[in-house]
């Protein structure tokens, strides 16, 4: 595989003065998908937020190198121009601003460069037909009355558009039917390469079952407490977590 990408070394992270995680080691390198999954209050979404140094979490202890620099301490928007992306597990509904107009916007802030309109409407026309997306909700209010799966599917639509570096989804499957799950899982592959790595924060292995993965790692109270194959997500479906729970 290829080189790092992201080394989290002895991460140790507080939100409302409760520690979550309890000394994270972490190395992904390109051309990889990690899945990290968990109980609900592992500290899962806490990861991806520390990774991005979202201000309502503090890091105690640790350090993120991305790209070979110390990430730790900037602020998130530096991060993300740096080529981090976060899809969030309940994206906001932004009224008044366009899914076309936003993407425009956020690309622009991400290259530094003027989108070239026409081109960029094309490019995303095409990944909204490869995602089964209505064509419609282009010009449309960004989430706004838009249902569970679209939502997540605008969120794939955003990371293919801003051709991030490190792409963090977070709990991107929960609450999609089958086939969304699958175009979830299609975007997925259509953006992944050798130069770019996905981590997936997830609790279900729904997901898993439609991409193939490198590593799985399993987060309990805030410590990974073990990291293995996809063979490793289908123990957990039959048999739960209680083995790895203290």
């Amino acid at each position: 595989m290829g080189s790092k990408l992201l080394e989290i070394k002895n991460l140790n992270v507080s939100a409302e003065d409760k520690q979550i995680l309890k000394g994270i080691d972490l190395t992904i390198n390109k051309g990889e998908i990690h899945v990290i999954m968990g109980p609900n209050g592992s500290g899962k979404t806490t990861t991806a937020n520390a990774i991005l140094n979202n201000p309502n979490y503090t890091k105690t202890g640790g350090t993120i190198i991305f790209n070979e620099e110390d990430i730790t301490n900037l602020k998130t928007d530096e991060i993300a121009r740096k080529g981090v992306f976060m899809s969030f597990q309940l994206p906001e509904e932004i009224p008044g601003i366009s899914v076309t107009n936003f993407l425009k916007y956020a690309k622009n802030k991400v290259t530094g460069e003027p989108v070239k309109i026409f081109q960029f409407k094309e490019e995303l026309k095409q990944y909204m037909e490869s995602l089964n997306m209505n064509p419609n909700n282009i010009e449309r209010s960004l989430n706004v009355g838009f249902s569970g799966g679209e939502k997540k599917k605008n969120e794939i639509l955003q990371m293919l558009v801003l051709n991030p570096k490190l792409a963090i989804l977070d709990e991107t499957d929960s609450g999609l039917d089958v086939d969304a799950i699958r175009t979830v899982s299609k975007g997925i592959e259509m953006f992944k390469n050798e130069n770019n790595a996905v981590l997936i924060i997830t609790h279900n292995t729904k997901i898993l079952r439609s991409l193939e993965v490198d590593y799985v790692h399993v987060l309990v109270d805030g410590k990974i407490v073990k990291t293995g194959t996809s063979e490793l997500a289908k123990e957990i479906e039959e048999n739960g977590y209680s083995k790895y729970k203290k």
